[in-house]
C-alpha cells in the first residue's frame, strides 16, 4: 500500500499503456513452431550426444568426460595446462595441439553446444495449436524500458551462417541421420544454426523481417550533433568504412581500397560508443579478430579524436546529472531534460518517456573521483547501490530512445500481424502479396519527436525465420 501511494504521484502515461496493450496483442498472437522439426532435432541431438560421449570416453578413458576437473587432469597428464575449459579457451587449444588431445578438445567443443535446450524450451512453451506465446516481457530492462525475452529467449538465438539452410533443415525434418552425418561434420553446430528455422509462418503466409540499420549509431550521432556521421547515413554509406576512414584519414571501401581497415572501424564502433576503452575492445573480441595488444589504446584515442561531439556529449550529460543530484536544479542537454523529484532522478527523453534512478547521490569511484550512485537491481540480480557516470547514462538514453523508435514503428505497423520482435527487428506473418518495400518505408518513418534523425529499415522475406 505504501508503494502504491508513492507511485500514485507518477501515473503511467496513456501512451505507455497503449504500448503495453500492443505488447499483449503480440504475446497473445504468438509465433508458430514447426513441432515435427523440433522433435526430430531433440531426438537427433540425444543420438549425437550419446555417440560423441562414447567416442570421448574411449579416447580419454575417463568415467565422466563432461567433468571439467577430470578433463583438466587428463589434459595435464597429456602435457596441456589450462585454467579454464570455456569456449574461447577450448577453441584456442584446438589450434595449438594435435593428435588425441586436439581430437578430445574437438569432441568437447561439439558436446558443449547447448542447442537442444532451445528446442526443448520450444516444445515446453508451445500451445496446443503449435504456437509459442508470452515470449516478451514488457519493460523487462528496468533502466531503459527495453523488452526482455522469456521462455525460448528469442533475444539470444545463435546466428546462422550455413549457405544451405533449406537442405539441412529438410534432412533433419525427414530424420535422415546418415545423410546429415555424411554432409555435416559437426551435427551439434548444424542443429544450433537451425534453431531460428524452427519458427515458421502459418499456412499461406510468409515471414517479413525488417530491422533498423545501425540504430544506436544513428541515435547517438543525432543527440551529439556529430555531423560527419549524419552525412554518412544521409548518403547511405557504410558507417564502419566511414569510421575507419575518419580515424585513419584514408579512403576505406568494403572489399576494396584499404578494406582491411573496415574491421578496425567496426570493432571501434561497437566497443567505444559509450566510453569504453581497451577493456571494451577486448571484451568485444578485438584480439581474436587479429588486432594486436599494442594497437588497442591508439585505436581508442583515434576513435575519440574522430568523434569529439560524442565525447563532449558524454561529459555534458555527466556534469548535468551531477548538478541535478547536488543542487536539485533541472538541466537540459541535447534535448534530454533532467530533474530531481521525490528522492529520484528523472531523465525525460524526447519521446516524453521518463527514465528513473532511485535515491541518487554523489559518491566516489575507484579512481578517487566523483561519481553518481543510485539504487536498483544490479549485476547480482539483487537490490543494491549502482555506480554510474556520463557515458553509461548516455548508453541508457540512446538505448531507451532506440526502444521508443521501435515502439513507434510497431504502432505504425499495428494493423500487420506482428508475431515477434528481436532487439531492433520486427517479424511479421503476412500474405505473400504484401510489399516488403512499403513495409520498410513504414518502419523507417521518423517519429514526430525526433526531427532531424535519419532512419533506415531493411528487410527480407522468408518461409522460416533466419538471419539474412
Amino acid at each position: 500500500m505504501q508503494i502504491q501511494a508513492k507511485l500514485s504521484k507518477f501515473p503511467v502515461p496513456d501512451a505507455v499503456w497503449d504500448e503495453y496493450h500492443l505488447d499483449q496483442e503480440i504475446n497473445d498472437r504468438g509465433i508458430r513452431v514447426d513441432m515435427p522439426f523440433v522433435k526430430q532435432c531433440i531426438d537427433l541431438d540425444a543420438e549425437t550426444r550419446d555417440s560423441l560421449t562414447t567416442s570421448m570416453r574411449e579416447l580419454t578413458e575417463l568415467d565422466n568426460p563432461n567433468s571439467v576437473a577430470q578433463m583438466k587432469t587428463w589434459l595435464s597428464d597429456n602435457g596441456v595446462e589450462t585454467d579454464t575449459l570455456g569456449k574461447k579457451a577450448v577453441a584456442a587449444l584446438i589450434g595449438e595441439t594435435d593428435g588425441n588431445v586436439s581430437e578430445a578438445l574437438l569432441l568437447r567443443q561439439q558436446l558443449a553446444k547447448s542447442s537442444v535446450k532451445k528446442y526443448q524450451a520450444m516444445e515446453n512453451a508451445a500451445c496446443a495449436d503449435g504456437r509459442c506465446r508470452g515470449m516478451f516481457q514488457f519493460y523487462g530492462a528496468n533502466r531503459t524500458g527495453r523488452f526482455a525475452g522469456r521462455l525460448v529467449q528469442l533475444q539470444n538465438l545463435p546466428q546462422n551462417h550455413m549457405p544451405d539452410l533449406d537442405a539441412a533443415r529438410a534432412l533433419v525434418r525427414s530424420g535422415d541421420t546418415d545423410a546429415l552425418s555424411m554432409l555435416y561434420d559437426d551435427i551439434p553446430d548444424t542443429l544450433s544454426q537451425l534453431i531460428r528455422t524452427a519458427f515458421i509462418p502459418k499456412d499461406g503466409c510468409r515471414f517479413y523481417v525488417a530491422d533498423f540499420s545501425a540504430i544506436e549509431a544513428r541515435v547517438i550521432a543525432w543527440y551529439a550533433g556529430e555531423a560527419w556521421r549524419t552525412e554518412v547515413f544521409r548518403s547511405g554509406g557504410d558507417i564502419y568504412c566511414a569510421s575507419a576512414s575518419q580515424m585513419f584519414k584514408v579512403p576505406v571501401e568494403k572489399h576494396g581500397v584499404n578494406g582491411h581497415l573496415r574491421q578496425k572501424g567496426k570493432i571501434a564502433e561497437l566497443a567505444l560508443g559509450y566510453g569504453g576503452s581497451v577493456g571494451a575492445l577486448k571484451a568485444m573480441g578485438a584480439l581474436e579478430m587479429g588486432l594486436a595488444e599494442e594497437e588497442l589504446q591508439p585505436l581508442v584515442n583515434v576513435w575519440r579524436q574522430s568523434n569529439p561531439n560524442i565525447v563532449r556529449f558524454w561529459w555534458d550529460v555527466d556534469s548535468a546529472v551531477k548538478k541535478v543530484v547536488k543542487e536539485r536544479k533541472p538541466q537540459n542537454v541535447g534535448g534530454v531534460k533532467m530533474f530531481y523529484q521525490s528522492g529520484m532522478l528523472f531523465i525525460t527523453l524526447p519521446s516524453c518517456r521518463n527514465l528513473v534512478y532511485v535515491k541518487p547521490r554523489i559518491g566516489e569511484n575507484r579512481f578517487g573521483g566523483e561519481s553518481v550512485t543510485y539504487e536498483g537491481v544490479g549485476g547480482t540480480k539483487k537490490w543494491e547501490r549502482i555506480e554510474s557516470y556520463g557515458p553509461k547514462f548516455v548508453e541508457n538514453i540512446v538505448q531507451a530512445t532506440a526502444r521508443d523508435i521501435l515502439m513507434y514503428a510497431m504502432k505504425t505497423l499495428r494493423c500487420c500481424e506482428i508475431v515477434a520482435h528481436v532487439h531492433d527487428e520486427i517479424i511479421i506473418e503476412a500474405d505473400p502479396r504484401m510489399s516488403l518495400d512499403v513495409l520498410c518505408e513504414q518502419m523507417g518513418r521518423v517519429p514526430p519527436w525526433a526531427e532531424g534523425l535519419l532512419l533506415r529499415a531493411d528487410g527480407y522475406v522468408c518461409d522460416f525465420y533466419k538471419k539474412d
